[in-house]
Parts: structure tokens; C-alpha cells; sequence
């Protein structure tokens, strides 16, 4: 299998794109795939450069940049402690974030936005396959509800302007995406990049045994970040609406297969404890794929092959990445 999608790209390789959020695993995954397609005016910002959380600069930056495309991938993420530690502050800073650029999009004329959103804000106890018209039938997952609020709002922000003012704008609604570049504090991180690196803790310290939060029954669907970046750049060139488009593969495994599955990828040889006492989150979390399947996007990396190329970039570059209690994917 390839790492990426053949997907052809009929926009104008020179088109200026601005790429919010080109650090983070996502939006590095989708910089690594503008440059395949041959794109040559990708622009991008560190946090340090441009604070997406200040309207004037975000203004500033739009009228000296003109970016003609925007794919907002910036976001501040975290896993279940942080959500929990800051709630005011994944609320606050990515509803700033959001009404920044994409009102500043509209202002600036920019012919097409793709907005990424969460599979956390659909409702937790939702009919499964999740379909796109699920959005805001019932209560939140309470261990994300602050994340997912934001992007639930950066969703309907882009139907409003698009309804008012004839934007384009569009939404894509990923899975829990996984891969090269992703966050492994220890504290922080998503549940693969926790699962690599604490099989990897105990093989290392040779433990006898690595314990799980949870009951292992929860089942989950997971998308590596390369196919991801390609259903972005095919949906920015091939879809038009103001629905929002699920974004995920057709695997689904239980967490205790996935931490079988990533037992055996790094070589981990003791027992395998699940802790009752700890949080599930959500029961099932699967999405219906059928709108963005049948525009004709398929994804390519399967969940073992995505793991395996997950875990030889996390043993490369385990030494020189830093610990980040709660990030931003700037």
C-alpha cells in the first residue's frame, strides 16, 4: 500500500494556500502532501509568528499574504486529562482560533475554506454509523464536551457564512487520526500515541506488565494522518455543500485489540491489565463514510501498516522531541 493517495490535483499548483495549523500532526501530514501534488505557494505561520487568538493580526496577515485557499487545521488538542485540567482554555482559545480566520476568510475573499472538525462532537450514545445529520441530537461526551462545543460551533459558523454571505466553506468531520508527528507526552496524548509509547516504556524497563485505563471493550476507528491529508486536498478540489463530510476508514477495532495489536508491533512480551475503575469514553465511535465514499475518495494505509510506520517515526525521533502538557497544532 501506498503511504498516500494517488488523488490528482486540478487546482492551480500555484494557487497561494494557507495552511493554519502546519505543525501539528494533521496539518504536517497535509504540507507533506501539498508538496507532492506540486503545490509551490503554501503558506504557513508558527504561533510564535502569527497569533491566530488576535483578530487584527489574523487581519493584518490576510491583507499582505491574499491567500486564496485555507485549510484550518489549527487547533488547540489534547486527550482526556487536558480536557479536563482546561476546559475554559480548549473552549476559549479554539473558538478564538475558528471566528478569527474564518471571518477574516470572508472578509479577505478567499475562494475556499476546508475547516476540520471532530468526531467527538457527535452526541456520545449515537446510532451507529454515526451519519453527518447525528450533529447536535444529543448530550456530549462530558471528558471532551469543552473541544468539542468549539468545534461544533467552528462547524456551523462555516454553514452560516456560507448561507449569508455564498461562501465556500467547507467541513470535514475526521476520525481519530494517527501518525508521524503526533503528540506522545505521556500525560496528553491520543490513545495510539499513549498505547506506542507505553508498550515501548515497558519493553525497554522489561515490565512485567502495562496497565490499561478502562475496560478494553470500546470500540474505535482510527484514520492515519496521510490518508487524512488526502481527503482533505480531495475534498477542497472536489466537493461543494454546506453539509458536512465524515472523513474515516472502514476498519473498526476494540480497544483491547488495539492494544494487542500495538503489544505485538513493539515487541512488548508481559501481561496486559485493563482498569475497570477508569473512564471508557464513548461506547462506539464509527463514522458513515458514504458521502465522501461515494464522491469516489477512498483511504489506502491500513491500521497495522499505519502503526508500523507510527512506531518507527516514534523510535527515530523519541530523543529530540519536548513534552507539552497541552498543545497548539500551530
Amino acid at each position: 500500500m501506498s503511504v498516500s493517495q494517488a488523488t490528482d490535483f486540478s487546482m492551480d499548483p500555484n494557487s497561494k494556500i494557507y495552511l493554519a495549523g502546519h505543525t501539528g500532526l494533521v496539518g504536517s501530514a497535509i504540507y507533506r502532501r501539498l508538496l507532492q501534488a506540486g503545490c509551490s505557494n503554501i503558506i504557513t505561520r508558527t504561533h510564535h509568528e502569527l497569533d491566530l487568538m488576535r483578530q487584527s493580526n489574523v487581519e493584518r496577515f490576510f491583507v499582505e499574504e491574499k491567500p486564496e485557499y485555507v485549510i484550518l487545521a489549527a487547533a488547540k488538542v489534547g486527550g482526556i486529562y487536558a480536557n479536563s485540567t482546561y476546559p475554559a482554555q480548549f473552549l476559549f482559545e479554539n473558538l478564538s482560533i475558528q471566528n478569527n480566520v474564518i471571518h477574516t476568510s470572508w472578509l479577505s475573499g478567499v475562494k475556499k475554506l476546508v475547516f476540520l472538525g471532530s468526531a467527538c462532537s457527535y452526541p456520545r450514545e449515537c446510532q451507529q454509523p454515526i451519519k453527518e445529520e447525528y450533529l447536535l441530537t444529543g448530550a456530549l461526551e462530558p471528558t471532551n464536551e469543552p473541544y468539542a462545543v468549539a468545534k461544533i460551533a467552528g462547524l456551523k459558523l462555516c454553514r452560516a457564512y456560507n448561507r449569508q454571505y455564498g461562501t465556500r466553506f467547507i467541513c470535514a468531520v475526521p476520525t481519530n487520526a494517527y501518525g508521524p508527528n503526533d503528540n506522545f507526552d505521556p500525560e496528553d496524548s491520543h490513545v495510539i500515541p499513549a498505547l506506542l509509547q507505553k508498550f515501548h516504556n515497558a519493553r525497554m524497563t522489561d515490565s512485567s506488565e502495562v496497565t490499561l485505563w478502562g475496560s478494553g471493550e470500546p470500540l474505535r476507528e482510527f484514520i492515519f494522518a496521510d490518508d487524512l491529508a488526502d481527503a482533505v486536498l480531495f475534498l477542497l478540489q472536489h466537493y461543494e455543500g454546506l453539509d458536512v463530510v465524515n472523513v474515516g476508514t472502514e476498519e473498526e477495532i476494540s480497544m483491547a485489540d488495539l492494544a494487542f495489536l500495538i503489544q505485538g508491533i513493539t515487541g512488548f512480551k508481559g501481561n496486559i491489565r485493563f482498569d475497570r475503575s477508569k473512564p471508557d469514553g464513548m461506547p462506539r465511535k464509527i463514522l458513515d463514510k458514504t458521502r465522501l465514499l461515494g464522491l469516489g475518495w477512498r483511504p489506502r494505509v491500513s491500521l497495522r501498516e499505519g502503526l508500523e510506520r507510527t512506531y518507527q517515526w516514534f523510535q527515530k525521533s523519541q530523543d529530540v522531541r519536548g513534552h507539552h502538557p497541552h498543545r497548539r497544532e500551530d
